[in-house]
């Protein structure tokens, strides 16, 4: 497969979005007051046709829910059209075909591809047959960069409630470090901040990779490993916990994780004297018995933002969309509108 160029171009106007390292903070900035700009439209208070007539393909390889859906809803909610495909057996990639003739081919039919696949360094290999902008929707264990970008605005907003800053933070993260993406692109744009303190926690075996860690170190950050969740969890601002990716792990490699029972749970945060830290989780969390994994006893406590990190996935896309097809913040105001059909209040 193809690697990532040593050095991506910044996302913009024509350009693939592959990377988090794509970003530094002035543009961070950018996509997130786009995000803001059109929160209305993405809880159906108002109606977009920006982008009315471009057609996003839609192509995941590996099973996927909420970052499929998101991505397509983002893109109908500013006018646009959506064609998709999901899975090898359903693709002509099961004939045998190559990412790069099934890249040129979808491209000519699109406007912009959103692309999942299960190995690492595909959806560059994708881009560099395409003749429109690509969007890695998530490359094995490699990178998940909209999914950063979403979990940077959560936090950034979550904090802004408790009149506090992403610069200087602490946040403990938690559960499988090795083959869970998002930690690995999240670590890295959060890396863009200020002072943040990492601690991190993970089953043997399951350890966040050496050059995620240097990364953050590299520029200034403070990374330590706990020796549980609970150490992790003292002081801690904010806790992102993961499922384990069993799909990614050899047998031996999970029986020697010996992941069972809870990762994170309400006991686990009492006796951290954590019951008020936010909690982050990309989801999906596996609520099976002895999943180890966030526990749905956190579920009525004061900080889970877990399902407001879903409803602004839509957004953040949304603002990817618009900045990879050049739609500037007039252009969406100019094709906005109230919605005519009674609201439902689904917002406070």
């Amino acid at each position: 497969m193809t690697n990532l160029p040593t050095v991506l171009p910044p996302f913009g106007v024509g350009r693939h979005l592959l990377s988090v390292q794509q970003f530094d903070r002035d543009s961070l900035q950018q996509l997130f007051d786009l995000a803001d700009l059109v929160r209305p439209i993405a809880e159906r208070r108002q109606i977009c046709t920006v982008l009315d007539g471009a057609v996003l393909g839609s192509l995941f390889f590996e099973p996927s829910t909420r970052t499929r859906l998101s991505f397509e809803s983002a893109f109908l909610r500013l006018g646009g059209e959506v064609t998709t495909t999901t899975g090898f057996t359903f693709s002509s990639m099961a004939k045998g075909e190559s990412i790069a003739d099934t890249s040129r081919v979808v491209s000519g039919y699109s406007d912009v591809l959103v692309v999942r696949h299960p190995d690492e360094g595909s959806v560059a290999e994708f881009a560099s047959a395409s003749v429109v902008p690509v969007i890695n929707a998530g490359d094995g264990a490699g990178e998940h960069p909209s999914q950063a970008l979403l979990d940077f605005y959560t936090l950034k907003s979550e904090l802004q409630r408790r009149d506090r800053s992403v610069d200087g933070c602490t946040i403990a993260i938690v559960g499988d470090l090795k083959y869970g993406r998002t930690v690995h692109s999240l670590i890295k744009l959060l890396s863009l901040a200020q002072g943040i303190t990492f601690r991190t926690y993970s089953p043997p075996s399951l350890e966040l990779p050496p050059e995620v860690a240097h990364y953050a170190r590299a520029r200034g950050h403070h990374l330590t490993d706990a020796e549980t969740v609970a150490d992790a969890l003292i002081g801690a601002d904010v806790v992102y916990a993961t499922r384990v990716q069993r799909e990614r792990m050899t047998e031996e490699v999970l029986a020697s994780a010996n992941v069972s029972g809870n990762l994170l749970n309400r006991r686990i945060l009492k006796k951290a004297g954590a019951a008020e830290i936010i909690i982050m989780h990309p989801l999906p969390r596996d609520s099976r018995m002895d999943s180890f994994d966030l526990s749905n006893d956190v579920d009525d406590l004061p900080g889970l933002s877990i399902f407001r990190q879903t409803d602004n996935g839509v957004l953040i896309r949304m603002a990817i969309f618009l900045t990879a097809l050049g739609c500037s913040a007039d252009m969406v105001k100019a094709t906005t509108k109230q919605r005519p059909w009674d609201a439902t209040l689904r917002w406070p």
